[in-house]
């Protein structure tokens, strides 16, 4: 992490972590605090596996956000890893943002984490999101009730990050935990991640969109090489799509290569969207077979401690 030396410190900082359990919206809400795509979104749950940071810099305030994968019960290696990333996240960040559904129960793993809450004495904001989901008002208040009874969050607010509603009303709010320091981003910048793990991340997001229920969580997307080509405002770029199955390769693959050809296109006008030039995007896919829960792999493939 590189430091802009800053000797009068007028700037702000805040470290933000977006917590919550699978498919609650916490990549569309770290999407719409940057006002681009930083994290992958789709409708399955569990699609964010890394700690992915957003950068969003408001005059003279930089806000870290930190997105983190959805609580779940782990049954791989893979998600073991993905969990322990959310405790990793709590534990280092000036404030939490826990976003949940507007309505229904308390989950467990939404427990177990407010209980992390506690221990740490973290300042938390309560964000109800998808609301322009909800025909009754009285279900949010009534979940809003149950999980203030838990915890005595600073502020609750709702929101749609699909729709942008609440947007600001949170980042002002979020203006109140920045501390006087210097900005640890460049004031540009929008996230950490390299390009390459973001074009890795949009060909992953096509495929959750596109593929059968069993297929997206055992599949990896490794950039083998990204290279601009020369005189030219265009991008190669070859990957490799990993999955675990040979039927699953052939889900992927589609017949006579149409799935595949589809995934390749949508992805190529994501990925050209992302880097503002043409692209050339060459797949393959491979089979691994139980590729998360095997350790090297998973290092290869950047799953590994921070």
């Amino acid at each position: 992490m590189s430091m802009i030396n800053n000797k009068n410190f007028e700037t702000k900082s805040a470290f933000v972590a977006i917590v919550g359990r699978p498919n609650v919206g916490k990549s569309s809400l770290l999407n719409a605090l940057i006002g681009e795509k930083v994290a992958a979104v789709s409708a399955k749950p569990q699609t964010t596996r890394t700690r992915i940071t957003g950068i969003l810099t408001k005059g003279l305030t930089q806000f870290v956000f930190i997105d983190t994968p959805g609580l779940h019960k782990p049954k791989t290696k893979l998600a073991d890893f993905m969990v322990k990333q959310v405790g990793d996240s709590v534990a280092d960040v000036d404030i939490a943002i826990l976003v949940v559904e507007p309505k229904g129960e308390i989950t467990q793993p939404e427990r177990d984490l407010i209980e992390r809450f506690k221990a740490l004495r973290l300042p938390a904001i309560l964000c109800i999101n998808k609301i322009d989901t909800l025909e009754n008002k009285e279900e949010m208040l009534a979940k809003i009730a149950m999980l203030s009874k838990e915890y005595n969050f600073d502020e609750v607010i709702p929101i749609s990050a699909l729709k942008k509603d609440g947007i600001n009303i949170l980042t002002d709010e979020l203006e109140k935990y920045a501390e006087e320091g210097p900005h640890y981003f460049a004031d540009d910048s929008i996230t950490d991640q390299p390009e390459r793990a973001i074009v890795a991340e949009l060909i992953r997001e096509r495929m959750l969109v596109d593929l059968e229920d069993e297929v997206p969580h055992g599949i990896a997307v490794s950039i083998e090489a990204m290279k601009e080509r020369e005189g030219k405002d265009m991008v190669d770029i070859d990957a490799i799509i990993y999955c675990e199955r040979d039927s699953h390769k052939g889900i992927i693959i589609g017949k006579k290569g149409a799935m595949l050809k589809k995934i390749g296109s949508e992805s190529r006008m994501s990925i050209e969207r992302f880097l503002g030039c043409k692209a050339n995007l060459q797949l393959w896919v491979k089979v691994k077979e139980d590729w998360r829960n095997r350790d090297g792999l998973l290092r290869n493939f950047g799953f590994t401690e921070q």
